[in-house]
């Protein structure tokens, strides 16, 4: 192979001839200045060709490209060589230069060429072996071939077009002629390549176009199956599935945010080959550049490490597109792959499509939700509105029937008997009319404090209060109460002085439906404790009685208003289902809080304030 940068040669009097000296013309000559015509005639019709219209992408390529490249030589001859290399250079073409058909395959294979000119008769491998060998390898197929051969040789031409050339030129060459058939072939090659080109874009585009009406299809069967179910459950499976299907995810996820947004739990998954993570959650703080740009709602691309995967540190491709609508984020959908394979823009704009739709979806699904459990709810208060009706028209009803009933005794006695007031059902009546109105007032005054609790909020009179020296006085009324019920009343009361800050009425208020509800529940021969007990954070103020368990599933309702347990009354004393709610509201207002527990057939209410 001849390597030149810049060859420096004297010409002789052939090659002045081949690069156009000045020397007489011959007949030869002549015929050559009828050729170079000839040659300027088929420029001219190429040219024409070119000017025709084509199509605007083709058209484009073809006037903006200069006609340049690189050429390679192979030819056996150095004179020829030289001749060319000199002349294509000067024309703005890259020539590379190769003495025999085996070097030329080489540098064919390295460097690629634009176009090859090859000359027929060389030793060990002749030009047309050497096409042969050229348009057998894929990487130099499609480099035009132009044969070199003298006029005195016999060069059977169709075999040459035959084993892919595009032309023949004759030696010795014509310069101008040589310049116009590479120009006219790399114009060709250009154009086949543009229409290559524009072939493979439209079939670019006619495939992402099949894809979008595909995907279009997906979208609207998948809307259609979320858009017919109010279940938030069967929705998001549902476009799981169908993504995971259409796009071929090796997974595909909906991960929820709590209603603080601070964790993120998959919660629907379809996967099929990488391993489960549905109820997986992540801390968002512990992963702050991902969700900052997802609660900003903007879709990301990313690949991370699976840790679900054994061994650990494989890593995946993963798309996220916020599921959200305009009154907020409810989490994200994530599609999975390997890590080479990059999701489209289509199927990014798919996929956000698909969260849009899950958004709708959800929001309607919550909101029938939210609509039924508010019907339901409202039952329950219905219910307990009319067993309310029903017990507090039976409350209000039973002790007027006493006092009805005493104030006919009454009128009997002072018919009959001259001095009825020393009569011991004169002194019994008398006690009726007491209790029933006592009854009556309690009552009125429960369901008065129950409508204007907040009111009373504003006009609280707080004061220091020791429980020591005050609990003994409030339980002088029970004692009597608890010896005629065969209960025993028992004070553990903390030896030290525990004082808290609160409005006497209403803590008394408290206090007595404690021990109010401890009597009425309390079996006969079982004991009732009242305890005061203090520690670093609060004082504690309990009412204890033992015989009776409250159901845990109870203990929850019976703060509820107008909730009373059921059946477990042995004093048959009623009641409305009052005092427990206004317990809590009181004390509420008094900044303390109530609690509950029972087990091991004892019951405990507790009073606790905060120790200031």
């Amino acid at each position: 192979m001849l390597n030149y940068q810049q060859p420096v040669f004297q010409p002789s009097l052939t090659i002045a001839k081949l690069m156009g000296g000045s020397l007489s013309p011959s007949p030869r000559d002549k015929n050559r200045g009828k050729r170079k015509g000839d040659l300027a005639k088929f420029s001219q019709a190429i040219d024409d060709f070119g000017a025709q219209p084509l199509d605007q992408s083709i058209a484009t390529v073809y006037q903006q490209q200069e006609i340049s490249g690189t050429i390679l030589i192979v030819d056996d001859t150095p004179d020829n060589l030289l001749v060319l290399f000199s002349y294509l250079e000067e024309q703005g073409f890259k020539v590379l230069l190769a003495e025999d058909g085996k070097t030329g395959l080489k540098i064919a294979q390295s460097k690629a060429p634009d176009l090859i000119l090859l000359d027929v008769l060389m030793p060990d491998i002749d030009g047309f072996e050497t096409c042969r060998l050229l348009k057998a390898e894929a990487s130099t197929k499609e480099i035009p071939v132009i044969f070199l051969t003298a006029l005195s040789e016999t060069v059977n031409k169709v075999k040459g077009f035959r084993l892919g050339g595009v032309d023949y030129i004759t030696k010795p060459t014509e310069q101008e002629e040589v310049l116009v058939r590479i120009q006219t072939h790399l114009n060709l090659r250009n154009m086949r390549q543009a229409l290559a080109d524009q072939s493979q874009t439209l079939a670019k585009q006619n495939q992402e176009l099949q894809q979008a009406r595909d995907f279009e299809a997906v979208i609207r069967g998948a809307t259609e199956k979320i858009r017919d179910s109010l279940d938030e459950k069967q929705i998001l499976e549902t476009a799981t599935q169908e993504l995971a299907v259409v796009l071929d995810l090796s997974s595909c996820q909906i991960e929820l945010y709590d209603s603080e947004q601070t964790t993120a739990t998959i919660a629907y998954e379809y996967t099929a080959t990488f391993p489960s993570s549905q109820g997986v959650s992540r801390n968002i703080k512990d992963f702050p550049e991902l969700y900052q740009q997802l609660l900003q709602k903007n879709p990301l691309q990313l690949v991370e490490a699976m840790p679900q995967f054994n061994p650990q540190g494989i890593q995946v491709n993963r798309l996220a597109c916020p599921i959200f609508d305009d009154r907020g984020i409810f989490g994200n959908l994530w599609g999975l792959r390997p890590p080479t394979e990059v999701f489209t823009t289509t199927e990014i704009r798919l996929i956000q499509q698909v969260a849009a739709q899950c958004a709708i979806a959800i929001r309607q699904a919550r909101l029938h939700r939210a609509s039924l459990q508010q019907v339901e709810e409202l039952g329950k208060l219905n219910q307990l509105k009319d067993d309310f009706l029903k017990t507090i028209s039976h409350e209000l009803k039973a002790p007027m029937s006493s006092i009805q009933l005493a104030a006919e005794t009454m009128e009997t006695l002072l018919a009959t008997q001259k001095h009825p007031q020393k009569s011991p059902t004169f002194k019994r009546v008398i006690q009726i009319f007491h209790e029933s109105c006592d009854r009556q007032k309690q009552l009125v005054d429960d369901l008065l404090t129950l409508c204007y609790i907040d009111a009373k909020a504003k006009t609280l009179e707080l004061e220091l209060i020791d429980l020591h020296l005050w609990i003994p006085d409030l339980t002088q009324l029970y004692w009597q109460r608890t010896r005629n019920q065969k209960q025993q009343l028992i004070l553990n009361l903390e030896p030290e002085e525990l004082q808290v800050l609160a409005d006497p009425m209403i803590l008394e208020r408290i206090v007595r439906e404690f021990l109010h509800n401890a009597c009425k529940y309390t079996p006969a021969d079982q004991v009732i404790t009242i305890e005061t007990e203090a520690n670093d954070s609060e004082i504690s103020l309990c009412v204890i009685n033992t015989g009776i368990e409250i159901p845990i599933e109870e203990q929850e309702l019976i703060f509820d208003q107008f909730y009373r347990i059921p059946n477990n009354d042995p004093w048959k004393y009623g009641g409305t289902g009052l005092g427990l709610t206004l317990v809590k509201k009181l004390a509420t207002m008094l900044g303390a809080t109530v609690d509950v527990r029972s087990e091991n057939k004892q019951t405990v209410f507790c009073l606790r304030f905060a120790k200031k």
